[in-house]
């Protein structure tokens, strides 16, 4: 078996994959060229996010039988292409669900409590008291869009602050729990004093946070993305910020990253709102942070969960007639 590694994943892949006597190569900085010239080599590709492997690429990749991606999102990855052509794809959607939720609860906290702003004053010598009063959680309702893995993770690590949550899911229905209440889309626009989006990156989420979207709100919100950056047109939340219909955000992505989540160029959106900066907590430093904890990355030693590792062990692969 020759498995290709894209994109730089954790040592053990490398490591389990040489205990079974698998050729893994080492493509991290391959051009997408490249890729293309050797891909019909490969038995199994690791891949997170950066490149596309779509129907151009999957079509040259002749012997492909298996793509692995430690992470959720396989909006990168040409799926009925893989169906059609029987490559399995295999990812770990709950893989960083417990990082996920605290990261977010860490940025709703310090976004609130004018955290980053005080430290920030305090080494320069600066000591505002009044300007960095907080504001409290607890009585608040949170909205959470999309009640997957990562949104009920944030439900469960928001039982203790006495808040009441509430959660719309188009596509999952009957999980209303003593955690969360199921409700519809309007409800979430009336009730909502924070939202949180969990949504994967799809032709329906992309742009879904808009400025038509968020002046459906009754009360001004404070918003969270920790999903996907293209979900929110950043240019409309700034503008929604000024406009006081959003009173904060918490941004751990940006429409404007690379496919890669390793690059960002702000130039020419931010500069026109440097007013409304303050207002937003940032929390992408080179590349995606949510979910990426030592815990994390132990946890996920070979391709992701247990359900999706058991199908990785060498035993469990034979049944797929991998030749």
């Amino acid at each position: 078996m020759k498995v290709l590694l894209i994109d730089r994943v954790h040592s053990s892949f490398k490591d389990k994959f040489d205990q079974w006597g698998w050729n893994s190569v080492e493509g991290y900085d391959w051009t997408t060229e490249k890729i293309e010239n050797q891909i019909a080599e490969f038995d199994g590709v690791i891949i997170r996010s950066r490149i596309v492997l779509d129907d151009k690429i999957l079509s040259l990749a002749t012997n492909l039988k298996f793509i692995g991606r430690p992470g959720a999102g396989l909006e990168n990855i040409d799926l009925n292409f893989c169906e059609k052509k029987n490559i399995l794809v295999f990812r770990s959607p709950e893989g960083n669900r417990d990082a996920v939720g605290e990261h977010i609860i860490g940025m709703l906290l310090s976004l609130l409590n004018n955290l980053y702003k005080a430290d920030f004053e305090v080494r320069k010598g600066e000591w505002v008291r009044e300007g960095n009063r907080g504001r409290e959680l607890k009585g608040k309702t949170v909205g959470i869009i999309g009640y997957g893995y990562m949104g009920r993770s944030f439900a469960q690590k928001l039982s203790g602050f006495e808040v009441n949550v509430i959660a719309y899911d188009k596509y999952l229905k009957g999980f209303g729990s003593e955690l969360v209440d199921e409700v519809t889309l309007d409800e979430i626009f009336t009730k909502t004093d924070i939202l949180s989006l969990h949504t994967p990156l799809s032709s329906e989420t992309i742009n879904m946070v808009n400025t038509f979207f968020l002046n459906k709100f009754q009360k001004p919100i404070i918003l969270i993305n920790s999903a996907r950056g293209k979900s929110v047109i950043l240019k409309d939340l700034l503008q929604g910020i000024n406009k006081g219909k959003v009173v904060g955000a918490c941004l751990d992505v940006l429409e404007i990253e690379s496919h890669s989540f390793e690059t960002v160029d702000i130039s020419g959106i931010v500069i026109p709102f440097q007013s409304c900066l303050k207002k937003i907590m940032f929390s992408f430093l080179p590349i995606l942070q949510v979910g990426r904890t030592n815990q994390k990355i132990k946890w996920l030693k070979l391709l992701l969960t247990s359900y999706t590792m058991n199908l990785l062990l060498k035993d469990d692969l034979n049944k797929y007639d991998f030749k």
